[in-house]
């Protein structure tokens, strides 16, 4: 009888590593060990070990000191059809003090897109620098797109601008987020029109009129979007006056937030406010607290965004929610489209809803 030999833990990921490789789930080159280590939950050490024991067996190639390993393996071991080499263009900034190595923004969903492209053997890399990096310049944007190729491009919450010309493009690109109403380009994301109404239905109702919306600048230029024409024309069916101050335009920056909140706070202030994303929610709270108006007696407050850490704010936040599970198969769909030279171009959305929580109130009667 043959002892049971059981594998090291080296072997195992050693194993592993070696059934992604020849699945084709990585083209030309492996991630890096940091990366490697945070998908299979082991020590740098052993991820180190077991990627030497696959340049050992001929299946990599080191590509020397702090370059990434290339894969060598014959190309009838990988998948009949080669894996794409999709690039991801986000939208924010790379925070100060991350190493250029960081992927900009690692969002939760931008991980969960980048995971599924990956696990369909496709190989993802983030642009250098993000649109808020280039200066949302069409121009710069174009410069870097030429200077990184890739078979397809996915662009995270783009300027109408640069959708436009991303769209007049032969290369495949679809939109996450943005605005792409009348462009023929791949689109998915949230459909947030029917929960903004919802909001703003419900803080009407509670009394409200001083509704203030506050969204980044592509929503709103050059013309607003299709959520914020919803949100001013639902004021306007209510007999409210709906001007430039319910949707204002502010300097992107959290000096520039600070500015605008201290202006509409000035003289008549708003009763009630929708905020489109979490970050700028907390730093309205901030404010808030320091001018010593309470939630939600004296001011109403809506997340347009959620993130779990609100769920430990009291009173409860109102938001807008939306499952991420549909966008990220979308995005996997249209990749495996285009791996099989298909032009898709649908522009699918994904219900999200409003959820009513202890932010809003009736309007307090000064």
């Amino acid at each position: 009888m043959k002892s049971f030999h059981r594998l090291s833990l080296v072997e195992q990921t050693t194993e592993h590593l070696r059934g992604r490789l020849r699945s084709g789930q990585w083209n030309g080159k492996v991630p890096g060990v940091v990366r490697l280590c945070a998908d299979s939950n082991v020590s740098q050490g052993t991820i180190r070990a077991a990627l030497r024991n696959l340049e050992v067996e001929g299946l990599l190639v080191s590509g020397g000191r702090c370059r990434s390993r290339r894969v060598a393996m014959p190309v009838e071991e990988g998948r009949n059809r080669r894996g794409l080499t999709v690039g991801l263009l986000l939208h924010d900034a790379r925070p100060k003090g991350y190493p250029k190595t960081w992927p900009l923004h690692l969002e939760p969903m931008i991980l969960e897109i980048q995971h599924a492209l990956e696990a369909a053997g496709h190989q993802v890399f983030f642009a250098a620098r993000s649109q808020v990096d280039l200066g949302h310049n069409v121009s710069r944007i174009r410069q870097q797109i030429a200077k990184t190729p890739a078979d397809a491009w996915i662009v995270a919450a783009g300027s109408r601008d640069s959708l436009e010309w991303f769209a007049g493009q032969p290369l495949p690109s679809m939109a996450l987020f943005g605005r792409t109403e009348g462009l023929p380009l791949a689109r998915t994301g949230p459909d947030m029109v029917p929960a903004v109404l919802d909001a703003t239905r419900q803080l009407i109702a509670l009394g409200h009129q001083r509704i203030v919306l506050i969204t980044r600048s592509q929503r709103r230029k050059p013309m607003p979007g299709n959520v914020e024409r919803a949100f001013l024309d639902e004021l306007h069916g209510h007999g409210i006056a709906a001007t430039d101050w319910n949707l204002p335009d502010w300097q992107e920056s959290p000096q520039g937030f600070t500015e605008l909140l201290d202006k509409l706070f000035r003289i008549a202030p708003p009763t009630a406010m929708i905020i489109d994303e979490t970050a700028r929610y907390i730093a309205a709270l901030q404010f808030l607290s320091r001018m010593r108006m309470v939630v939600p007696e004296q001011i109403s407050l809506v997340s347009a965004d959620y993130d779990n850490a609100l769920a430990w704010c009291h009173p409860t936040v109102s938001h807008i929610k939306w499952n991420m599970a549909p966008v990220v198969r979308r995005i996997v769909h249209w990749v495996a489209a285009v791996q099989r030279g298909r032009e898709d171009r649908q522009q699918i959305n994904y219900p999200a809803t409003f959820v009513a929580g202890g932010s809003i109130g009736p309007l307090w009667n000064r």
